[in-house]
């Protein structure tokens, strides 16, 4: 078939539809011979169809003509051949950059940006640590008029950064970047919660294979919520069902379940047809229930712990997250920490009751056994800093009605102390969990209660003042990390 051939069809057609067109337009105006204005309007609007009509006719005839590839005529039909080519590579490119920008603007950005974005971020916060570091320590040896024109130098600072920070914030959400990370972030969590719960809720539980965690290491909620989450995520690498045993949990003595969710709701019996302790992946693979040790003593261990990722998902966690391991292992910690009704309800109206609403800063101060032992004390003074600096980020994209805080901390005189300290902020605090975490207090349910609703107020608030010395500080919403200053 010649290539011209498709052409004139499409002429053809035009030209029926045109003959359509006439017969219409004369029986119209015969119906409409006794209404002669109308007529005449619509007899003005049918030639202006008509003439762009006869525009597109002369438009295709030229088209249809240039690639006309005459009897005989080899170099012609070469000539013609080589414009269709060209035509359709116009398209091919055509087509491709639609797709390019259809991803550019469907999909987000891509990988390199947003690294690059992240990089200037907190390279910007880096070179703001350093310059204050090191002009304080000049002016600490320098007369009394150098030490004014340090902190007025620091405050011009002060401006800077927070001007740039600002604009790389909403570089971030520029067309329609931060809804993407938004949608990108809810996506890859529930595709991993997804995962999770298929892998816990085994169709027939007695031919699953499993992997037995036990609770009751000897140390903290913070500390033993870890040892469960990498049993978890060894659970997840191995593809078994984590069975949680938590009867006569020093926390609460119901076990787990009595105020979280259960792990799984169709799998929750250990037994199996044959059942060994851990001794490796390939060593344990022809064994149905695997006892999994306390985390510490774990020989030899497998590849699934921190700072692993799944290497499926290794492209969009890393193109979402500046920590793809924490971002990681939040998604246990999410499955884990479900509240039961009673705790929903619990939070709910905590929430009320406390006035906790945005914008608001979280302040952690962990001391009581921790100062002296794994961690130096640090005065409210050291915290507030870097609250009032958020604030004055904050400023710059919201309104700030009320410079509130969320404090957070074991030691109950804390709370007044910082009221005296600072009257223009508003604390807000519940000294009655700061009394439960005391000493003789910590492993008893009220105890637990406590820690439960601090760890979530603190992942709700817009920035996160803390120490590296707790452990629970790694439950707090572990993927707002960027959003932490630790001391």
């Amino acid at each position: 078939m010649r290539p011209w051939a498709g052409s004139w069809r499409w002429i053809t057609l035009v030209l029926l539809a045109w003959g359509t067109l006439l017969f219409y337009i004369g029986g119209h105006l015969v119906r409409d011979s006794e209404h002669p204005e109308r007529s005449s309007r619509e007899l003005s609007k049918i030639l202006a169809k008509l003439e762009r009509l006869k525009q597109q006719n002369e438009d295709l005839r030229r088209m249809a003509e240039s690639l006309r590839i005459p009897e005989g005529q080899a170099e012609a039909g070469s000539l013609a051949a080589g414009r269709l080519r060209s035509l359709e590579d116009q398209l091919t490119r055509a087509k491709q950059k639609i797709h390019s920008f259809q991803k550019l603007t469907g999909d987000g950005p891509g990988p390199t940006q947003e690294e690059l974005r992240r990089r200037v971020e907190n390279g910007v916060k880096e070179f703001w640590y350093f310059v204050r570091s090191e002009v304080k320590k000049l002016a600490s040896v320098e007369p009394s008029e150098r030490q004014k024109y340090a902190d007025t130098l620091l405050q011009d600072l002060g401006h800077q950064e927070r001007s740039i920070m600002t604009d790389l914030y909403y570089l971030s959400q520029a067309d329609g970047v931060g809804e993407w990370r938004m949608k990108e972030a809810k996506d890859l969590s529930d595709l991993v919660q997804n995962r999770i719960s298929y892998l816990q809720n085994p169709p027939d539980c007695s031919k699953a294979r499993k992997l037995v965690c036990n609770i009751n290491k000897g140390c903290g909620y913070g500390c033993q919520l870890h040892h469960v989450v990498y049993c978890f995520m060894i659970a997840y690498g191995t593809q078994r069902t984590l069975i949680l045993e938590s009867h006569n949990w020093r926390y609460a003595p119901g076990g787990w379940e009595t105020v979280f969710l259960p792990v799984s709701n169709t799998c929750t019996d250990r037994s199996g047809a044959t059942t060994g302790h851990w001794s490796g992946e390939a060593h344990d693979k022809d064994v149905q229930v695997v006892e999994l040790p306390i985390v510490d003593s774990l020989h030899p261990r497998p590849p699934y712990l921190p700072l692993a990722i799944p290497e499926d998902l290794a492209p969009r966690v890393q193109r979402l997250h500046g920590d793809p391991s924490v971002w990681w292992v939040s998604q246990f910690v999410k499955y884990l920490v479900r509240p039961q009704a009673w705790l929903e309800k619990e939070i709910q109206q905590s929430t009320a009751k406390l006035g906790f609403k945005h914008p608001i800063i979280g302040v952690h101060v962990r001391r009581t056994d921790k100062v002296g032992t794994e961690a130096a004390f640090h005065p409210i003074e050291e915290y507030m800093v870097h609250v009032e600096e958020q604030f004055q980020h904050l400023a710059r994209r919201v309104h700030v009605d009320k410079k509130r805080v969320y404090l957070a901390t074991d030691d109950p005189s804390l709370l007044q102390e910082a009221k005296t300290k600072y009257p223009d902020y508003e604390f807000i605090s519940d000294n009655s969990i700061s009394w439960s975490a005391g000493l003789h207090n910590r492993y008893t349910e009220n105890s637990l209660r406590g820690v439960i609703l601090d760890i979530h107020f603190l992942s709700q608030t817009d920035f996160l003042v803390c120490t590296f010395s707790s452990q629970m500080l790694m439950d707090y919403h572990a993927p707002q990390l960027h959003l932490w200053h630790f001391l």
